[in-house]
């Protein structure tokens, strides 16, 4: 099996069924599979080989979807971009990558451009809409009119992404995943949530994630789902279009679903359509849980905690046990094994806190181009995800913090190091340290507590202002603190835990 078969199947036996919603348009299966291959097969004309590497930086859209898909056709290793990122962010992905072909959307056509600038792989960008800089194609010029499959051999084995992260040094790294491990990912999700052909699924959060990609997108598409994709969230639009597409399964990030709780006329409409609503890549408060299940229903949530590097994968909370573990993050399903271990890689007692790890088929092949970090991570077929965790007497595990001081703010995750290095380079920064600060909306609010050199003063303006030039906006300090010298260790190393109860009562003050 791979990934496209679910795509071309319906598109025979579902042909007339509606696939995609985005927008005004509306596409059949039968055009959704046309529009893929007109893109694949322009691919494979312009000389695309099997496992070459292509990066698109787009936000949710239809397109994004006909582009994903082409490059799988086209034997092709997709490598999703968070589109907020700055052009020099963006470089080092996709250099990184290998990148040789780049898909945008045409607002992001300047930065795509400044970022491969100099770049040694890249030999194409194409960009949506009307416009293009320097020697930019535009996809409406690049189209093949050929709408039949192309004729490449994707097999099971063949890799299917590369989905970058960062890790504990704060420089970004690429997850590998092949098809096989990708079609794991969606049997899951399919199982758990009891999928069928006739749901209708909404896609809210951004489908460069993994958790919206390959969770729903892939699955989604595999099954013959209609499904609706929104391009920003705005809360009142989405209960408007769960309303009015009668929306039965979505995902959404625990600050999403505080807005949607904020919508002060949210009675108003209709969602009772809604049977299964998914929760994940940031801790839920238990308050804006219950009070999205009484706007939901009580018997349909489903928290999925895992991370990129399993595809994703990790623990449910099902329906059913969000009445008596409500808060916990989940229990390992059919198709992983998952337990708390000491440092010693033996099991904790129930209670006592470890680091929670995972074996699965989902499970990355690893860190690309990156063995060193790969053999930190993945150990006698475990993988060590980082994060500390409970495990109780039934097998539920509760994460209780996290190794590598990884802040979650609005479901985007923010390395604390990436941030310093970058606040590190102001002349007037002595020392720097940041951390999350948990925040009613975001979940958490990324903060810095800086020491400025001596003789100097500190303009937080200046400093959010000197950040913007390096860092995507969700990166940015929100809140700055000074302090006369961080607090340190014997060792030398900043006791950050400090600095979070020190200034976790002080939400809301500093530049918020």
């Amino acid at each position: 099996m791979n990934l496209i078969e679910g795509l071309e199947r319906n598109a025979c036996n579902n042909a007339g069924k509606t696939a995609i919603i985005f927008e005004d348009d509306v596409f059949t299966y039968e055009q959704y599979n046309q529009e893929v291959n007109r893109i694949a097969n322009a691919l494979v004309n312009d000389g695309v080989k099997k496992g070459d590497k292509i990066a698109l930086m787009m936000k949710n859209s239809a397109q994004f979807a006909f582009v994903y898909y082409a490059i799988l056709k086209a034997g092709a290793v997709a490598v999703p971009v968070n589109f907020r990122l700055t052009a020099k962010e963006a470089s080092f992905i996709i250099n990184h990558s290998d990148s040789t072909i780049v898909f945008a959307d045409g607002e992001l056509k300047e930065t795509v451009a400044k970022a491969v600038d100099g770049s040694p792989n890249v030999r194409l960008q194409i960009v949506t809409g009307i416009n293009k800089v320097g020697n930019q194609k535009l996809l409406v010029e690049f189209l093949s009119s050929n709408i039949n499959n192309p004729n490449v051999e994707v097999l099971e084995s063949d890799d299917a992404e590369i989905m970058y992260t960062s890790g504990t040094t704060g420089k970004p790294k690429g997850v590998v995943l092949d098809h096989h491990r990708v079609l794991h990912v969606a049997l899951g999700t399919t199982i758990m949530f009891k999928m069928g052909t006739e749901d209708k699924l909404i896609h809210l959060a951004p489908l460069f994630h993994c958790a919206q990609l390959n969770l729903f997108l892939v699955p989604g598409t595999m099954l013959g789902c209609t499904q609706i994709i929104s391009q920003d969230f705005n809360p009142v639009q989405t209960l408007k279009d769960i309303d009015k597409y009668k929306v039965s399964l979505f995902f959404a990030v625990p600050t999403m679903y505080n807005f949607l709780l904020q919508v002060p006329n949210r009675k108003e409409y209709d969602l009772s359509s809604v049977r299964r609503c998914g929760y994940g890549a940031a801790p839920m408060p238990v308050s804006v849980l219950t009070q999205s299940m009484e706007m939901f229903g009580t018997d349909q949530f489903f928290n999925m905690c895992g991370q990129t590097e399993g595809g994703p994968g990790g623990v449910f909370l099902i329906p059913e046990y969000h009445k008596t573990k409500l808060g916990a993050s989940g229990k390992a399903d059919y198709r992983n094994d998952a337990k708390v271990v000491n440092v010693n890689g033996e099991d904790v007692m129930p209670g006592e806190v470890g680091e929670f790890i995972l074996k699965s088929e989902s499970v990355m092949k690893g860190y690309y181009k990156n063995p060193e970090e790969t053999s930190k991570v993945l150990k006698n077929g475990w993988l060590y995800t980082g994060d500390l965790a409970t495990i109780d007497n039934e097998g539920f595990i509760t994460l209780v913090d996290r190794k590598k001081d990884m802040i979650i703010s609005g479901g985007e995750n923010v390395y604390s190091t990436e941030v310093e290095q970058v606040l590190y380079k102001h002349p007037n920064i002595l020392e720097a340290a940041v951390i999350g600060i948990p925040h009613e909306v975001w979940g958490e609010t990324v903060s810095a507590v800086v020491v400025a050199k001596e003789g100097n003063k500190i303009d937080f303006n200046d400093l959010q202002e000197f950040c913007r030039e390096e860092l995507a906006s969700y990166k940015i300090p929100r809140i700055f603190y000074e302090m006369d010298q961080l607090p340190r260790n014997t060792s030398g190393k900043i006791l950050k835990y400090q600095l979070r109860e020190r200034y976790s009562e002080k939400v809301g003050t500093a530049g918020d």
